[in-house]
């Protein structure tokens, strides 16, 4: 699929992720194992699906992980170029900080841990139709009370940015994807940090520059918690959640390739088993990310959880809205629910039992 108009996109994904940690202790967040692969891949292949070729990503902490996975872009369809910050600068001193491997007079930027259906060629003719200087992609949320939310007038110009309020005006909110023209993104300035949210959009808005919204009601999740970690990767594996980049069809569970799975294994919820795990007989996994080499006991039961790469669950144990890190060993019986994080190489004896406490 070709653009009418050339367009380079920006995906920022330059933070530590601290909300999912110890998830990230490995790995930045957009690497982490989202639906049988990193979750940036899933993001990059709706990139690519609207003809758009030329990626630049924005990194910071571990930017290795990023060049070691993606290299040039070419074994993925992209042109994929990398731009290091040294010291955080902000969502508007990261977007500024790319503006130099910019190639086009567009840029569709994307932070890089939102999972999104917005059609993205339509939020480009939304830029392109109303002349914008900015557009934001805004979607309509059932409870816009825990974010920012941003009104608009009837033809779509923006008329705030607010701060969360018990009582928001609009049910639009700041769905962290834009669309700038080149000259407006190489006027932010540089050699300090700017927030685009608080400094450049309402910055814009009183020098009376165009900024639209393009409005929608469609699938929207910030993948920022291991709750909502958990429920994006499902959503992948089961369809709700658009992707280009699902490793199989989509269904109730995905499993890699190497994995085992033993008789009577119950998969559902969209749960993924990473490649080299084991599932033993009799296990039950409801949406459940289990990542590569992890092993899960007979008749244990995993809900709403994350096991991490070689940890290790043991018979008859329940994980249940947990994490558990990297190379963990829990023992048979356990019980271990309500949030707890287990840190990585961390052993619960058998019998244990843990509540809403990290380990």
């Amino acid at each position: 699929m070709s653009l009418k108009n050339p367009v380079d996109a920006v995906v920022l994904v330059g933070g530590k992720g601290t909300r999912l940690r110890p998830l990230t202790l490995s790995a930045p967040k957009p690497m982490l194992p989202t639906a049988g692969v990193p979750f940036l891949e899933h993001l990059l292949s709706r990139i690519r699906d609207i003809g758009i070729e030329h990626v630049v990503l924005g990194t910071s902490y571990k930017a290795e992980t990023f060049t070691e996975y993606f290299g040039d872009g070419s074994a993925f369809g992209l042109d994929i170029e990398y731009v290091v910050e040294d010291e955080p600068m902000g969502t508007g001193g990261a977007i500024r900080n790319v503006a130099g491997l910019l190639r086009h007079d567009t840029a569709l930027v994307f932070n890089g841990d939102i999972l999104s259906g917005v059609d993205l060629n339509a939020l480009l003719a939304t830029h392109a139709d109303n002349q914008a200087d900015v557009t934001l992609h805004l979607v309509r949320v059932p409870d816009p009370r825990a974010f920012g939310s941003v009104p608009t007038a009837a033809d779509g110009r923006v008329e705030a940015f607010l701060e969360k309020t018990d009582a928001p005006p609009t049910d639009q909110i700041n769905a962290g994807c834009y669309v700038f023209k080149r000259t407006v993104l190489e006027a932010i300035p540089t050699g300090r940090v700017v927030s685009v949210e608080r400094e450049t959009f309402p910055g814009l808005l009183e020098s009376g520059a165009r900024v639209f919204g393009h409005v929608d009601s469609t699938y929207w999740l910030d993948l920022g918690t291991p709750a909502a970690f958990v429920q994006g990767s499902a959503d992948l594996v089961t369809g709700t959640a658009p992707t280009g980049a699902l490793p199989g069809e989509p269904g109730a569970h995905l499993v890699l390739s190497g994995a085992t799975i033993a008789e009577d294994v119950v998969l559902g919820g969209g749960s993924t088993v990473g490649a080299n795990a084991t599932v033993e007989k009799a296990a039950v996994l409801e949406s459940a990310v289990v990542f590569d080499d992890a092993v899960i006991g007979e008749r244990a039961r995993i809900n709403r959880s994350v096991i991490g790469k070689g940890a290790r669950i043991g018979a008859g144990s329940v994980v249940e809205d947990a994490v558990i890190g990297d190379g963990a060993v829990i023992g048979a019986g356990c019980e271990l629910r309500g949030g707890l994080r287990v840190w990585p190489g961390v052993e619960i004896p058998e019998h244990g039992v843990r509540f809403s406490a990290d380990v």
